[in-house]
């Protein structure tokens, strides 16, 4: 059965909750102040409208989130090297992390509001599992690399959005030296050293 496409009110009103939550979750000071009510009423539609569409505030930023990170996706899933799964590990995990890194760089609002919420864990969202579950599958090909599973939390570790946006934001870390330096620890991980 082919998919139905959503109803043309039904797409203006996603595109209008994704605006209003993006430039809320920009705009305050953290991403708990930002609630379902304030994301209807700056995008004009019924709060229930929101929760029949999202289910709930963790569901429209995870919606967010997976709208923006869908390119990154078609990278990793079917692209080209670096990112693209036919890249050997030693090239493609600091790829990824990178990728990780520039991605909650460019959008640290979001992906600190998505790692605070609707869980008691930053650890046990979909989003991190599949990256987790990557590198971890990329990191059992490395030779004499034991750990893989821990490895991949600690890589992970460092583009946690909350140290990104405490380095990016508060530290006021240029985004280059933020990225060098992830390469520098990613390859003293993996004893690639450069």
């Amino acid at each position: 059965m082919a998919e139905r496409k959503p109803r043309k009110d039904a797409a203006r009103n996603r595109a209008a909750a994704f605006t209003a939550a993006d430039t809320l979750f920009a705009e305050c000071r953290s991403p708990d102040e930002v609630t379902m009510a304030d994301i209807a009423a700056a995008a004009g539609v019924g709060k229930g409208t929101l929760f029949r569409a999202f289910g709930d505030r963790t569901g429209l930023i995870h919606a967010l989130v997976t709208a923006r990170l869908e390119p990154l996706r078609v990278a990793v899933e079917e692209g080209p090297p670096p990112l693209g799964p036919d890249t050997p590990p030693l090239e493609r995990v600091p790829a990824l992390l990178d990728a990780v890194l520039c991605f909650k760089l460019d959008n640290r609002h979001l992906a600190l509001a998505l790692e605070t919420s609707g869980s008691d864990s930053p650890y046990s969202t979909d989003h991190y599992d599949r990256w987790h579950a990557l590198l971890r599958d990329l990191l059992e090909r490395v030779p004499g690399l034991s750990g893989s599973d821990f490895t991949a939390h600690a890589l992970l570790a460092a583009t946690r959005a909350d140290l990104v946006a405490y380095l990016a934001g508060q530290k006021a870390v240029p985004r280059e030296e933020l990225r060098e330096q992830l390469t520098k620890f990613t390859a003293g991980v993996l004893g690639s050293g450069t």
